[in-house]
């Protein structure tokens, strides 16, 4: 996820990996058996201008204990046919795409609503939803991308599976000759930037979650976030007899099974939630009843017994047992600034042995959650003719600090000093996953600037990353974004030249609505998708011309099916 002033957002072949079984790789060695523990000492220097050295101990507190100052200081009728609900769709007429250039350019999707898909089965908003997918195939639009809800699919009993309402969607793409990007969302919806509506967890999940809080991610304060089943448990069984990791494989199985015949021709892409908001990463900035604001730094989510008994084990096997009863104690709160706290001031403790320790445990616990998850998903879905993706948060706000504390509380142990997404792609590379990242329409100087975001400079970072690692790298917009400035940067990111090819391998789109389809922003979306294909300015502006004449029939189309 990324934000900017207000909020922000924030949201290709596999090679195999032997799981015959498709299981949770629950003989995967703990952490705590891997950890190499850092060369540390307890006790550490710090400095501070106009007073004597002074000796810190941690933890409890983290080694820097100095007092802090605080610092800071005729398509209008489409908009409307989304908001309907007919019940009879007549049949689609299938259209060429306008100038679509194969094997040339960055190909473009389009994130559907979240509500797409009914709880009960079938699709909301149905005719529109069709004569939209016509509107967006005249586009030039490659496919679309679809959020397959945990919570929607498995929602009353464990392994009974409802794909109703995903089976019409994608018969509905295939119609129109459009691709689909079919996202694995094992998340809740609601409570993040963007949350139109609320699918909880699957009921049972949800029932094993009140019997044992600890299922839930957990915050120095005992605040417990329902937003995903907490990384800590992966490889224990407790969700009626499976692990977390075997619900998300079995669930992956279900789906190659039942679009077994769409899986490479019509779904290429299968994109496999890893956290809140589908994203690798801790929930450390939820929106949910006023916990985070932007820019605040966020906070530790690592207070539930599963964690604490992992971080127990690490500490231990460091030689460091004081180390291992939870995270840093002077890390501030979620809507605190890097300057505020000892831990991510400018030399703070996250500087020292202590820190180093515990974010690289941290940050490593995610990427071990990533690679179980990977290892499953790659063995299920190669050769079906799909690439696997995984979303990367853009969290770009105090980006420009030594400490980069947001980041580092999300799980990401990027620091000036150190590149935290390096690891990421290397581990997205063993298993052939292409690198999804957001916050690619955001530039430098829209941002606040106290609060030190620097979008651009991020996304450099994760390309370099990414190239340095061979994965592709695909991108995101943080926030919908309609204007010149917005588009444009995103084509000049993803039009790059690496070498002989574009720096991205796709572009998604969020998302689809009605303010898409207001005839200006429609006009420019659709000369956006033709730039992206790599049509020249002049052609461009004569594409768009030609796919907003031809949508308008379509969009009458909606409109009178009210």
């Amino acid at each position: 996820m990324a934000m900017n002033i207000t909020h922000q957002l924030g949201a290709l072949v596999a090679a195999p990996i032997t799981d015959a079984a498709g299981a949770s790789n629950g003989d995967l060695a703990p952490t705590s058996a891997l950890w190499k523990p850092p060369q540390a000492n307890l006790r550490c220097r710090i400095g501070r201008a106009g007073n004597p050295d002074l000796d810190g101990i941690s933890p409890p507190r983290s080694p820097c204990r100095s007092p802090i100052t605080p610092i800071r200081q005729e398509l209008n009728v489409a908009c409307q046919a989304l908001v309907a609900d007919p019940a009879v769709e007549t049949d689609p007429v299938i259209h060429d795409a306008v100038g679509s250039q194969k094997g040339k350019g960055v190909p473009v999707y389009v994130m559907l609503p979240l509500d797409t898909v009914k709880p009960g089965g079938g699709l909301n908003r149905r005719k529109a939803m069709n004569a939209s997918l016509m509107a967006l195939r005249n586009a030039g639009v490659a496919g679309v991308m679809v959020d397959v809800w945990w919570g929607i699919v498995e929602k009353e009993r464990p392994g009974e599976y409802d794909w109703g309402g995903y089976s019409d969607l994608m018969l509905l793409a295939h119609r129109h000759g459009l691709k689909v990007q079919a996202v694995m969302s094992f998340h809740q919806c609601g409570g993040n930037v963007g949350d139109s509506c609320t699918i909880p967890l699957p009921r049972w999940v949800v029932e094993e979650m009140d019997k044992d809080p600890d299922l839930a991610y957990t915050d120095q304060w005992g605040r417990r976030n329902y937003e995903y089943v907490s990384l800590g448990c992966d490889t224990l069984p407790v969700l009626k007899g499976r692990t977390p990791v075997q619900c998300y494989s079995d669930f992956m199985r279900a789906f190659r099974d039942q679009f077994k015949d769409l899986l490479g021709s019509t779904i290429v892409e299968i994109q496999v939630g890893m956290g809140p908001a589908g994203e690798l990463r801790y929930p450390s900035y939820p929106e949910l009843n006023g916990t985070w604001k932007f820019p605040g730094i966020g906070a530790f989510q690592c207070y539930d017994k599963y964690m604490l008994s992992t971080l127990k084990a690490a500490a231990e096997a460091a030689g460091q047992p004081e180390w291992g009863h939870g995270g840093p104690t002077d890390a501030g709160s979620y809507n605190n600034w890097p300057e505020d706290t000892a831990f991510f001031r400018r030399e703070g403790g996250w500087s020292y042995p202590y820190g180093d320790f515990f974010l690289s445990w941290y940050s490593q616990m995610l990427l071990d959650h990533g690679e179980r998850i990977l290892s499953s998903a790659t063995s299920i879905f190669f050769s079906t003719g799909a690439v696997i993706s995984v979303k990367v948060a853009g969290i770009h706000w105090h980006y420009g600090t030594r400490s980069h504390a947001a980041e580092l509380t999300a799980g990401y142990y990027n620091t000036r000093f150190r590149d935290g997404y390096l690891p990421v792609a290397r581990m997205l590379g063993r298993h052939g996953a292409v690198f999804n990242f957001t916050c690619v329409e955001m530039k430098d100087w829209e941002q606040p600037a106290d609060a030190m975001c620097r979008p651009e400079a991020l996304v450099k970072q994760v390309t370099s990353a990414a190239h340095d690692a061979d994965v592709g790298l695909a991108g995101e917009n943080a926030l919908p974004r309609y204007d010149d400035t917005a588009l444009n940067q995103v084509v000049h990111t993803a039009l790059a030249k690496d070498g002989e090819r574009e720096k991205m391998v796709g572009f998604t789109y969020l998302r689809m609505g009605m303010d898409l389809f207001h005839p200006e922003n429609w006009r420019r979306f659709t000369a956006f998708v033709h730039s992206m294909a790599g049509a020249c300015p002049e052609e461009t502006l004569k594409m768009a011309d030609r796919a907003v004449h031809s949508t308008r029939p379509l969009m009458h189309e909606a409109h009178m099916s009210h």
